[in-house]
């Protein structure tokens, strides 16, 4: 497959990079930002810079830094540096959204090179997961190992039911003045319930020097590049080499558990772990297995 090189105008890091400090964690870590081409991009930084091969993390549709799970993030950190960013269009970093998912890598790879990484490990969650095989199949020297969560892959089975899922639950969560991420992550059952109540906290932690409010315009245009990726022809995944992590909870409703049997057959190089009585947020419900098995799975 061609690949594609990411050479952006102007790289610049806004902040120097220092060894992470002790007491920092997600909850008060800093907020800086690279310019690539003009534009800020916003990124939080957490752990030791010679701990070897960096983790980025890539978020879900309409997720900003404050999105990320502080128990995952703290957690992944106390043996990896990691970083999650604000990608075009998203939290603070301004632009436009990008219609694909195929831009919305090249932009993730620009990120990575201007922080100045060669290799990096990647650890997608949803829409971030469909940006990581891209990653991997757009340059896959530059990726190590990957961890993808709550995803599927090109052309999965339901993916296209994503955005009326989405706008269904936004509404949901109006009504019952509940985050609409109740509905979408969690099983409605009470270890659903007490695990959305439980992760929303967690949000919640960080209290000073929060990122923006993802624009609505942009969250639709975020919506349009998955259902496009819906109904995209389905990769050649078997030319990806890499170890990959492949997880899901076993009644994902937003992308079918199914994708994520698919994902683990279609990736020669592959594991899976399925999460028991638990949605499309398995991850953050089993968040502590799934730090022990992703720390694990790096580790390898």
């Amino acid at each position: 497959m061609a690949k594609t090189n990411a050479s952006p105008a102007q790289n610049t890091v806004a902040n120097n990079d220092v060894k992470t400090d002790l007491g920092i964690t997600f909850k008060n870590v800093k907020t800086q930002s690279v310019n690539i081409g003009g534009t800020d991009f916003y990124y939080r930084k957490l752990g030791d810079n010679n701990a070897g091969v960096p983790v980025i993390f890539l978020n879900h549709l309409g997720a900003t830094m404050d999105n990320c799970d502080p128990r995952i993030m703290d957690g992944i950190a106390s043996e990896h540096q990691i970083i999650c960013f604000d990608n075009r269009g998203v939290g603070a970093t301004k632009g436009k959204t990008p219609k694909t998912i195929a831009e919305m890598a090249k932009d993730a790879r620009a990120f990575i090179h201007a922080l100045g990484y060669e290799k990096v490990d990647l650890v997608g969650f949803s829409m971030g997961g469909f940006i990581s095989q891209e990653i991997l199949l757009q340059e896959p020297q530059l990726v190590r190992k990957a961890v993808i969560t709550g995803t599927g892959p090109a052309g999965g089975e339901g993916i296209k039911n994503v955005t009326k899922i989405t706008y269904t639950d936004i509404l949901r969560g109006l009504f019952s003045f509940k985050d609409a991420k109740t509905y979408l992550f969690f099983n409605r059952n009470e270890n659903g319930k007490k695990s959305a109540k439980e992760f929303l906290a967690r949000l919640k932690e960080r209290i000073e020097n929060r990122d923006k409010k993802m624009s609505f315009s942009n969250l639709q245009r975020q919506l349009k590049a998955i259902h496009a990726w819906a109904l995209q022809t389905p990769q050649d995944l078997s030319v990806i080499k890499q170890p990959v992590l492949v997880a899901n909870g076993d009644n994902d409703r937003m992308v079918q558990s199914s994708n994520t049997h698919e994902l683990s057959k279609r990736i020669p190089n592959s594991e899976l772990i399925i999460y028991k009585d638990a949605g499309h947020g398995g991850m953050y419900q089993y968040h502590e297995a799934f730090v022990k098995s992703a720390l694990a799975f790096l580790a390898k």
